[in-house]
């Protein structure tokens, strides 16, 4: 399964991490991204992290970790 981040910084200023061809797409703000207590499943269950591709596969790669890990590896590279 490929998983492509994004974490949106200004409206037209994205960091991408992974292939344009993901099975999965997730797209977080770089203020939620940057929280200290930033966790991915709480922000998706909350709406403010967005996700796209198969459901499963989406709850599959949360409940894994490697979103959240991922994500604030690609937060702190902006800085």
């Amino acid at each position: 399964m490929s998983v492509q981040y994004r974490v949106a910084i200004t409206k037209k200023d994205e960091l991408v991490e992974g292939p344009d061809d993901a099975a999965i797409v997730v797209t977080v703000p770089h203020a939620v991204a940057r929280e200290a207590a930033f966790d991915a499943t709480v922000e998706f269950m909350r709406g403010r992290l967005k996700a796209a591709g198969h459901t499963g596969d989406i709850f599959d790669l949360l409940r894994s970790g490697s979103a959240t890990t991922s994500i604030r590896s690609l937060a702190q590279s902006a800085t």
